[in-house]
C-alpha cells in the first residue's frame, strides 16, 4: 500500500479517535449533570429546612428536571449523538479501512514502532512473543 493511503487511513483514524474521545466527554456531561440534578434535591431540603421556601421551590419549580437543551435531558444528547454522527463516522472509517487495508487497523502506527524500535532489543519486539 503506497505511503500517502496509509497516512489518510492514519488521518482517518485519529480523528475517529477524537470523536471518540468527544463521546466519552459526552457521557462525562450527562452523568456531571444528573448529579448536579440529584444534588438539587438536598439543597432544596435544606433551604426548606433554614426557612427560605422561596428560593427551595423556584429551584424545584426551575431546575430539577429541567431540560439542558430544547426538549433533551442529556441521555436523549447521548443517543443522538451515538445513533448519527457518531455511528456514521465509525462507518466509514470502518469502510475505508476495510476497502482500502484489508481491515487492519492503525498500518500508520506500526509502521511507526516498526522504524522506531531497537531490533533484537528485549521491551521492542515487534509482536508479543517475537524477538
Amino acid at each position: 500500500m503506497d505511503d500517502v493511503t496509509v497516512e489518510a487511513l492514519g488521518k482517518l483514524s485519529e480523528a475517529l479517535e477524537t470523536v471518540e474521545r468527544v463521546r466519552g466527554h459526552l457521557y462525562s456531561v450527562h452523568q456531571l449533570v444528573g448529579m448536579a440534578d440529584f444534588s438539587l434535591d438536598a439543597a432544596v431540603s435544606l433551604f426548606m429546612q433554614a426557612g427560605h421556601t422561596e428560593t427551595a421551590e423556584r429551584i424545584e419549580r426551575e431546575l430539577i428536571g429541567r431540560n439542558v437543551l430544547p426538549g433533551r435531558w442529556t441521555f436523549q444528547v447521548v443517543e443522538e449523538f451515538d445513533d448519527g454522527y457518531y455511528a456514521e463516522f465509525r462507518e466509514i472509517e470502518r469502510e475505508a479501512r476495510t476497502r482500502l487495508a484489508g481491515g487492519r487497523r492503525h498500518l500508520y502506527e506500526a509502521g511507526l514502532k516498526e522504524r522506531r524500535r531497537t531490533h533484537g532489543r528485549p521491551g521492542h519486539e515487534s509482536r508479543p512473543g517475537s524477538t
